[in-house]
């Protein structure tokens, strides 16, 4: 049995985390990806876990946004989210003690070195200044992978509450994709 999915923000790390939880390519050891902002969603078993990822990237150029996408691009390999053991080992609420590890529901007991999990799907958000987002929005076609805002939402104090943007985020799930939730009980 499957527990349900759990988030837990991975990038921006609290201050007292000396590291946080990045992406690579399953067999190399140099090649990180380090998104701006990242969020993993937990699922599956103990035997079978995966997660799914929701990144941010802060383009401050034509050229910066280029070289980000190319990170994310479509491809037929896979993707590994690693969550470092003091990640794992730290809590995730300065107010609550319980260790992620913990949170995640994919973890039998505590670890004794860093989680490697497949990622199951990931969604990408890119912060591009006004003077790109105007022509980059007006020329592009995004991957589906891919969602597009001015920075100033990104920045903005309390933009997550904004309905444009709150809008825009429902729409990083792959449960968005679908016509409505699952009913268990049609199977």
């Amino acid at each position: 049995m499957s527990s349900p999915p759990r988030v837990l923000r991975g990038r921006p790390s609290d201050a007292a985390a000396a590291v946080s939880p990045f992406l690579k390519l399953p067999g190399t050891d140099r090649l990180k990806t380090l998104p701006d902002g990242m969020w993993l969603q937990f699922g599956g078993t103990p035997d079978e876990p995966w997660c799914d990822v929701v990144a941010v990237e802060a383009c401050s150029s034509f050229q910066n946004l280029l070289d980000k996408r190319s990170r994310f691009a479509p491809s037929t390999h896979s993707l590994l989210a690693v969550c470092p053991l003091p990640w794992l080992l730290a809590p995730a609420m300065a107010d609550d003690p319980t260790p992620r590890w913990r949170l995640t529901g994919v973890l039998k007991a505590e670890p004794t070195g860093p989680l490697s999990l497949p990622v199951r799907d990931i969604r990408v958000l890119y912060g591009l200044k006004d003077k790109h987002y105007e022509p980059f929005a007006r020329s592009q076609v995004p991957h589906a992978h891919e969602f597009f805002c001015p920075m100033g939402a990104l920045t903005a104090e309390r933009g997550y509450e904004a309905p444009a943007m709150r809008a825009l985020m429902t729409r990083l799930t792959s449960a968005a994709n679908f016509f409505g939730p699952a009913d268990p009980s049609a199977g």
